[in-house]
């Protein structure tokens, strides 16, 4: 699942700023998404979103 794909790119404190963490974690949304039918994801904006997305429930999850 994506939540656990994020969990295991994410286990660093400093994994948003780390581009070689988020490049993992895009490949791996990459995989994800194909292996359920969804055609492929050209545009960076629809992974920055789902980067902001986990960006903030890792915060509001330690809080």
């Amino acid at each position: 699942s994506v939540k656990d794909l994020v969990d295991e790119q994410a286990k660093f404190p400093d994994w948003s700023k780390r581009n070689d963490i988020k490049s993992a974690l895009k490949v791996g949304l990459i995989l994800l998404l194909d292996e359920h039918g969804y055609p492929p994801v050209e545009r960076d904006e629809v992974y920055d979103e789902i980067f902001d997305q986990a960006e903030n429930f890792k915060k509001n999850r330690r809080s």
